[in-house]
């Protein structure tokens, strides 16, 4: 079965597979197909979300650089992230004590466990982990516990989920991060979503201290280039910090690298002008 998605006028990414899991969650279509070279594929309203054989590109740069940029994380909450990949490299962490995930789309959760297992592991059966099932933004907005480090592993700024993206919900955030706390989302692609990274640099800029955009690679996702937001008070991102903490915690990974670390933060002029609201290297 032939399915594609379209992130942009004039562009079509199309892909073959067989289809494994189709279903209407009530918040949106839920489907698996099964590719030749990606392995099982999660796909969100038409959208590719991850991959069993591409599914670390994301997962390790969007858990990682924060989780290293704290010196202890005990406390963690998790945004989205229903397949359970970022819960697994949280949990990878061991100063890690609780975990408080909340997905809004049950559907989510039991596909990825049924079809997608080896995404998270064993990350759901994990006694320092409470997922939720509810909306991510109104939990923010009404929590009083304090996190160490936030992680928002959203769908793009479009209709509902356009509030994560926006000021009242990054001070929100803040809010809830104890003083050292560090915060980290994904943000889109440079390449081919500028206006998503100038929005968030500019609502993110009005809540938080320190704010840094940092890139890396995921296969399977528009443009390959795919760029997160670091955010907090006052954060440490070195490559020598780093990676002195990864290998005393154990970190094993096959994306991250104190190396890359460092050179994910050294972003190209364009993308350094779009942050600055300049326009992207598509557009007119």
């Amino acid at each position: 079965m032939r399915f594609s998605e379209r992130p942009v006028d004039g562009l079509e990414i199309a892909y073959e597979g067989e289809l494994l899991h189709t279903e209407h969650s009530g918040f949106q279509l839920v489907q698996v197909f099964d590719h030749p070279t990606f392995g099982r594929t999660l796909v969100l309203d038409g959208l590719v979300q991850t991959s069993q054989r591409d599914e670390f590109f994301y997962h390790e740069m969007l858990v990682h650089p924060a989780m290293l940029s704290h010196a202890n994380p005990k406390r963690v909450l998790i945004i989205g992230a229903g397949d359970g990949g970022a819960l697994r490299r949280v949990l990878e962490h061991p100063s890690v004590e609780r975990v408080l995930m909340c997905e809004i789309d049950r559907a989510v959760t039991d596909v990825s466990r049924a079809l997608l297992p080896d995404i998270a592991g064993n990350a759901f059966e994990d006694p320092r982990a409470e997922v939720v099932f509810d909306d991510g933004h109104a939990l923010v907005m009404r929590s009083t516990e304090t996190f160490d480090v936030i992680i928002v592993d959203s769908s793009d700024p479009v209709g509902p989920g356009i509030v994560l993206f926006e000021t009242p919900f990054y001070e929100a955030c803040l809010r809830l991060l104890d003083p050292n706390g560090v915060f980290v989302a994904q943000t889109g692609s440079p390449v081919l979503m500028p206006s998503e990274i100038r929005m968030v640099a500019k609502n993110a800029s009005a809540a938080f201290p320190d704010v840094r955009f940092y890139l890396g690679a995921v296969p399977t996702y528009p443009g390959t280039l795919w760029s997160y937001l670091l955010a907090g008070r006052s954060l440490l991102v070195f490559r020598g910090e780093a990676g002195r903490r990864a290998t005393e915690r154990g970190i094993v990974t096959r994306y991250w690298t104190p190396d890359v670390h460092e050179a994910a933060f050294a972003l190209p002029n364009f993308v350094q002008e779009i942050v600055g609201g300049g326009a992207g290297p598509l557009e007119s």
